[in-house]
């Protein structure tokens, strides 16, 4: 889908760096081959390989992580001493059926979808890094600047912790990433400074117990009872024990037990995720959970095996990186195109570099203006406006321009 416009947006001329038509359109061939032939974390063989074939066209000189799979290609030479700034996409998928109908650029591959918009955000930095590339063969791009196409967004903990083990934050000191947002109209981006998503964390619970028959649980361990207290009991003491601003959630999405309505089993299974909203609270999180479930669990006499899975922190937006955001959206597209948005409770990855270094997410809108259909992220009819294409692109090379004249 596309909705472009053409017109002159307040400032454009203020920079260089106008993304070209022809590549425009190119770019747009390359999302949706991209998004015909999904590729699951870590498995993101050809989406690799297609990256680094248009970047060496290019004359750049990417390298594929030692991880086997993602990119990381700078343009430019470091010094050694100015810091870079970083522009990443994540380029896996989903493991979901693609059910949109009637669309020519539909996944391929059964079960399998670009329904999180990784193929724009790859588009996007590819076609800023193409652009920035012309400028450096002009004179007119001052610092370099580092690519980073990183796999397993989708999988926990991330794939940005095995990338940073890679060294690719070296010589780095700030870095920008967008999200596609189905709630923002293309032409748009949202921003916030500090959090704007929330951490994620798993939950796998084993409870154990003797079992026994329905008509005697006083002589036994009474596990689904047990199972359904901690259920039930859990996410309402954790709150209790922690600041309700900082928005712990603990949620279930399966439970599973028994085999017979006359028969108290010996063992249950429990899954779930922790949200949360606060940092801080989050760096406690893992404490609190699993003391409240072994409470619950002891008081109904049942054995339990915890496995927290430490998933990712909240993205919590620095200030100078925000703006520098909204500074190259403004030059570019004008200050109407800037909206604030909202922290939301889903989670990325992209936090993990923001233990490290500096940085800020935008909200990159990709709905049609006009368009009150409710689609959302992580759903099989998921698809975007695809001048959402172009504004990630001029976003983010005026945002690699604006940042090498201000150091």
């Amino acid at each position: 889908m596309s909705a472009e416009s053409e017109a002159d947006h307040t400032g454009e001329a203020a920079l260089p760096g106008i993304l070209p038509e022809a590549l425009r359109a190119e770019l747009v061939e390359f999302r949706r081959d991209l998004h015909m032939h999904p590729e699951l974390g870590n498995q993101e063989f050809r989406t690799t390989a297609a990256i680094k074939a248009r970047l060496e066209k290019a004359g750049l000189r990417p390298r594929v992580l030692a991880i086997g799979t993602g990119l990381v290609c700078d343009i430019g030479e470091w010094d050694g001493e100015r810091p870079m700034l970083a522009l990443r996409a994540d380029i896996d998928g989903l493991p979901i059926p693609d059910t949109k109908s009637d669309c020519p650029y539909r996944s391929t591959v059964p079960d399998r979808a670009h329904a999180c918009g990784h193929d724009v955000h790859t588009a996007a930095v590819l076609g800023a890094g193409l652009v920035l590339a012309e400028l450096l063969e002009q004179g007119k791009l001052p610092r370099p600047v580092r690519l980073l196409f990183q796999p397993a967004e989708e999988v926990l903990p991330g794939g940005a912790a095995d990338v940073i083990e890679c060294g690719v934050l070296e010589g780095v000191g700030r870095i920008l990433a967008v999200h596609c947002d189905p709630k923002v109209d293309a032409g748009k981006i949202g921003l916030r400074q500090g959090a704007i998503t929330s951490a994620c964390d798993r939950l796998e619970i084993a409870l154990d117990g003797p079992g026994g028959h329905t008509a005697r649980p006083h002589l036994t361990t009474d596990l689904v009872t047990a199972a359904a207290r901690v259920v039930a009991d859990v996410p309402a003491l954790v709150a209790r024990r922690t600041d309700a601003r900082s928005g712990l959630a603990v949620t279930w999405g399966r439970i599973e037990s028994g085999h017979a309505p006359n028969v108290i089993p010996q063992h249950a299974e429990l899954s779930g995720t922790v949200r949360c909203l606060d940092l801080d609270t989050w760096r406690q999180a893992p404490d609190l959970v699993v003391a409240a479930i072994d409470e619950i669990a002891n008081l109904h006499r049942a054995k339990s095996e915890i496995n927290y899975i430490r998933g990712v922190p909240p993205v919590v937006n620095d200030p100078a990186a925000t703006d520098l955001l909204r500074d190259a959206m403004t030059a570019r597209r004008g200050a109407d195109s800037v909206e604030g948005t909202e922290q939301s409770l889903g989670g990325e990855d992209f936090s993990w570099y923001l233990e490290h270094v500096p940085g800020a997410m935008a909200r990159l809108g990709v709905r049609t203006p006009g368009d009150r259909i409710g689609r959302d992220l992580h759903q099989g009819d998921f698809d975007v406006d695809e001048s959402a294409i172009k504004v990630g692109v001029e976003l983010f090379t005026a945002a690699a321009l604006l940042d090498a004249a201000a150091g």
